[in-house]
């Protein structure tokens, strides 16, 4: 089935373009972008819709959560409220220790039906595209539970799931030679039956450490995998430079980087992904994007993702992500906009999305404003109209 979407100001993201009174033709991939009035071929599409000059622009990547989980942290929210700080929480056994047990007692399809739930939240805001990890089982067969629930959820959504497996969220205190075990015997399960999945780790006081960090990463580049790594949350440890000096995929967090580091990562093929809803949750403390932006030789290697979990970022809203951005990252609308889309994309490998440019898959939304700038000035609510992934109109 053909669509054709016109009288729009659809933002491209293709060098900066946007059109005035433009349109998109797409079925699954957009055939075709189009300045003015729909032309007369344009007419045979099975649907046409008036946009009435709101914005079209490319569907939501979200590139950092955690939103395969069992159980809640209300009763943790409630002792934060109360004084107790996020590495306090960890360190008591609580935090992500907290989520661990409760996802262990989940079977697999019950991750599989309460992660469903949670990906149309996020469909029904913009996002289409959404990278999740594992890590809050911490055992081989946990992990593994959780990925296979993640593949089934994501194979049952509308969108597309990317997943990747966080073995090094957190350091188990009940398993003896957790560490190596981990490195050993979790990553091999993976591997085999996840080839070449993206491997993580949360390098930061009461968790990984900078020494066995860096031998899972160096294990599971020799078997083939790429590494993420969350750095410098709330401490700067090394992990970063390590991470650019490697080729990591991403740095994510970046809280606590220094000024030089965060130029060294600026200037590297290393994308940083920065994530205010945790600094909004946990601390009020927000990555500098505006430095890092400015510091970057050309181009724009900046991604915002939500950090979606139930402890340090319970939110599924990209949105609200870029409003965060514009206000506490200190960048523009449009810097975020790219952040959660093209530059996204990019970092999940995905070439396919994140533009609206002919032969892309047609992932898109339609805002209910008429100037994009309004998901950087707006919070609260849901600022988007429809939904089309992959060519289908879904909400």
């Amino acid at each position: 089935m053909t669509t054709c979407l016109y009288n729009a100001r659809v933002l491209t993201m293709d060098n900066d373009r946007t059109i005035d009174r433009g349109g998109v033709v797409f079925d699954s991939d957009i055939s075709q972008v189009f300045e003015g009035d729909p032309h007369v071929e344009h007419q045979r599409a099975d649907t046409m819709v008036d946009a009435r000059g709101r914005v079209v622009m490319p569907a939501f990547v979200d590139a950092h959560t955690h939103a395969c989980w069992g159980g809640h942290r209300l009763d943790e929210f409630d002792m934060k409220l109360k004084g107790a700080t996020y590495l306090e929480l960890l360190e008591a056994g609580g935090g992500i220790m907290s989520t661990v047990r409760d996802t262990r007692a989940a079977s697999e399809d019950e991750l599989v039906e309460s992660l469903g739930h949670r990906l149309n939240a996020m469909l029904r805001e913009g996002t289409t595209t959404v990278e999740i990890k594992s890590g809050y089982g911490l055992t081989t067969d946990d992990e593994l539970k959780m990925l296979r629930a993640i593949r089934r959820a994501g194979l049952l959504w509308q969108g597309e799931v990317v997943p990747t497996a966080c073995i090094g969220h957190a350091l188990d205190p009940d398993q003896t030679g957790f560490v190596q075990r981990t490195i050993h015997e979790t990553l091999d399960a993976v591997h085999d039956e996840f080839p070449g999945i993206a491997i993580d780790a949360y390098t930061e006081q009461g968790a990984w450490t900078f020494d066995d960090t860096v031998r899972l990463f160096e294990r599971a580049m020799d078997l083939g995998h790429p590494v993420r790594v969350h750095t410098d949350q709330f401490n700067e440890l090394g992990m970063t430079r390590w991470a650019v000096d490697h080729g990591a995929r991403s740095v994510d967090h970046l809280e606590a980087t220094s000024p030089d580091e965060l130029d060294r990562v600026a200037k590297s093929d290393t994308l940083a992904v920065m994530l205010p809803c945790s600094g909004f949750q946990v601390d009020g403390r927000y990555a500098d994007g505006r430095a890092f932006l400015d510091a970057c030789p050309e181009g724009n290697n900046l991604v915002i993702a939500t950090n979606y979990n139930p402890g340090s970022a319970p939110t599924s809203s990209m949105p609200f992500a870029i409003a965060l951005s514009t206000r506490h990252l200190r960048i523009t609308a449009h810097e975020a906009i790219r952040a959660c889309t093209t530059n996204a994309a990019r970092l999940l490998g995905l070439t396919d999305r994140g533009t609206i440019t002919k032969g892309v898959r047609a992932d898109l939304v339609m805002l209910r404003h008429t100037d994009e700038r309004m998901l950087g000035y707006e919070f609260g609510g849901n600022p988007v109209d429809h939904v089309w992934c992959a060519g289908e109109q879904v909400t």
